[in-house]
């Protein structure tokens, strides 16, 4: 029995593909976006289009699923914190290995719980933890707005993309007694 839900569309089903090496199955598809996909300042928007255009190939030790999937990412610039959106393409590939069999083709339990192959579960596989690896590995930690972003004031929190001249008068502290000294002679 599966483990998985054949009706998630991240599932994709890979019985038409038999066990034959070489035989292979190209999908184009879309799927709303799972939550959580994503790093501090930047994620895909949770039911925003991920479209997926993959070849699923049957090899001798698996289905290997070879593709790429295009998706929208927002979030905010790590320099001015404005709003950010664009698109981006991350390339997947993956091997799903079939599960180990005795003679007689019955499965039977893996004895290593620590193989980090993913597994084929009742000739479906699931895809939702490749497509976030790829995404998390493909997202920048400090994203830009721009490459030149100028960022925050740190005196004020002006935007210094908006006023690029910018300034704050500041007295070395080591001299502002000097200064006091020159406000009290002025009046």
């Amino acid at each position: 029995m599966s483990t998985l839900d054949p009706s998630s569309p991240l599932v994709l089903d890979t019985r038409e593909l038999g066990r034959r090496a070489g035989s292979m199955k190209k999908l184009d598809f879309s799927v709303a976006a799972p939550a959580d996909l994503g790093v501090g300042l930047i994620a895909v928007p949770p039911g925003s289009e991920i479209e997926f255009d993959l070849r699923l190939e049957s090899v001798i030790d698996g289905v290997l699923v070879t593709g790429s999937a295009l998706l929208t990412v927002a979030g905010e610039c790590s320099r001015c914190l404005e709003p950010l959106s664009f698109d981006t393409e991350v390339d997947l590939q993956e091997l799903f290995e079939y599960p180990a069999t005795d003679s007689r083709g019955r499965q039977i339990e893996s004895g290593n719980d620590d193989d980090e192959q993913p597994k084929l579960d009742d000739d479906l596989l699931d895809l939702e933890p490749v497509i976030r690896d790829a995404v998390l590995l493909a997202m920048p930690l400090a994203p830009l707005c721009q490459p030149e972003c100028a960022g925050l004031c740190i005196t004020c929190g002006e935007n210094l993309n908006d006023v690029p001249d910018h300034a704050h008068e500041e007295i070395d502290p080591r001299w502002a007694t000097l200064a006091n000294l020159k406000d009290l002679t002025d009046e």
